[in-house]
């Protein structure tokens, strides 16, 4: 049997968020009892909790939203790339090593251990250039371990506008902290929220 890596983060009422960003609660709507068979619950929470897929929606305007996104990106070969350390951005030279015959995926890890308990206002993100250099090398879909491509300070978002202009799709928010460098298959499929700026994800990578 194929090993699984499950690279999606527990999502709770303690799940990190990005601030102001709704973040997960959950109330009991009904209760086992002698007059109810089952529990059922309602949630509330953003689509950027825990590991998700932004929709071009999250930053355009005219965007689609998730629902309506083609799944091919979120489901196929892929490689994962260590940048741990690599400070704010993410630039060409960090993946180098890495970059020989690259497939359609990437997803960069950049946490020694990805902080589960509090909202990293530090966060690495991609370089723009980088984004543009991944995007001329045919990558359709990006993804990283921090929870956002861009700094957590940034007004004008470079590198998600970046992948509007390159129509790439991306994944944030994925704990990379036990996968090795290498080629895995990524299954990580967005819900069909037809007017969702994001998805959650269950994101896991299949040996090859």
């Amino acid at each position: 049997m194929k090993r699984l890596w499950d690279i999606s983060p527990p999502v709770d009422a303690s799940s990190p968020v990005f601030p102001g960003d709704t973040p997960y609660s959950q109330q009991w709507a009904a209760a086992i009892s002698a007059d109810c068979p089952v529990n059922v619950s309602a949630l509330t929470l953003s689509p950027h909790v825990g590991a998700h897929a932004d929709a071009p929606l999250h930053y355009d305007p005219q965007g689609a939203a998730v629902g309506a996104l083609d799944l091919t990106p979120f489901l196929g070969r892929c490689r994962v790339i260590h940048a741990i350390g690599a400070g704010p951005l993410i630039t060409t030279a960090h993946l180098q090593h890495a970059m020989q015959g690259l497939p359609e995926r990437v997803l960069v890890r950049t946490y020694r251990q990805m902080p589960l308990d509090g909202f990293d206002h530090q966060l690495t993100a991609f370089h723009p250039d980088t984004v543009q250099h991944l995007a001329d090398l045919g990558v359709q879909l990006i993804g990283i371990d921090s929870a956002s491509i861009d700094p957590a300070d940034s007004k004008q978002l470079p590198s998600h506008l970046m992948i509007r202009q390159r129509g790439l799709r991306v994944l944030e928010n994925l704990l990379l902290d036990d996968v090795p460098e290498g080629d895995y298959e990524l299954i990580a499929l967005p819900l069909k929220l037809m007017t969702a700026d994001a998805s959650p994800v269950r994101a896991v990578l299949r040996e090859l």
